[in-house]
């Protein structure tokens, strides 16, 4: 006998949803490498430089930088079916961090951008990071295609842990940044699996 009952198509599960930070000094390409990698049109919370910033907001040798993030970028990339990262670039001046704790809220890791030229302006971000064992690595952005410093100086000048990964990226490349978020979700990954067999 057949079945008056139409089949209903089986829905695949929604993507888990992932946050990811994405921080370091200001101007080192955390607005840039949101907009490389979104599929959507990134949010962003650009203003425009004033006279009022000079000697405070510091742009280093990026010299053409008219604007600045007041609050935070937005993007979002879709890994695979079953995993979708929502990003969410901070501020890189000191008198938005307090936005800090608001953005890493349920952040299962974080990026953070660095400029070897400027390598003092990292720390804040680091210390953040590590004061809240928040798993994160270090991307070193490579700003006219070559890295200015080698990798290994770099991490040595950050003094950070041998288990933090210190590669090299370009915030402007899609490929470069989506495997930066591969090194980092592998990091996670790692200490999600190492929590687990300590339990």
């Amino acid at each position: 006998m057949l079945s008056t009952h139409s089949e209903q198509p089986v829905s695949a599960p929604a993507p888990v949803p992932v946050k990811i930070i994405v921080a370091g000094g200001f101007g080192v390409g955390k607005t840039t490498l949101v907009g490389a990698v979104s599929e959507i049109p990134p949010l962003t919370t650009e203003a425009a430089m004033t006279t009022l910033g000079a000697g405070i907001d510091n742009p280093g040798e990026v010299t053409t930088k008219t604007t600045t993030t007041v609050a935070m970028d937005f993007g979002r990339i879709t890994v695979d079916e079953s995993l979708r990262l929502y990003i969410f670039g901070t501020p890189g001046q000191d008198r938005f961090g307090f936005m800090w704790n608001e953005l890493t809220t349920g952040a299962l890791g974080a990026i953070v951008l660095v400029d070897s030229r400027r390598i003092e302006d990292s720390f804040p971000a680091l210390d953040f990071f590590e004061n809240r064992d928040l798993p994160f690595v270090v991307a070193v952005n490579q700003f006219s295609g070559h890295l200015p410093h080698d990798l290994g100086d770099v991490r040595a000048a950050l003094d950070v842990d041998p288990y933090v990964p210190v590669i090299a990226t370009d915030a402007r490349d899609r490929g470069a940044v989506k495997e930066t978020l591969l090194v980092l979700l592998d990091v996670v990954l790692q200490r999600a699996m190492a929590r687990a067999g300590a339990r």
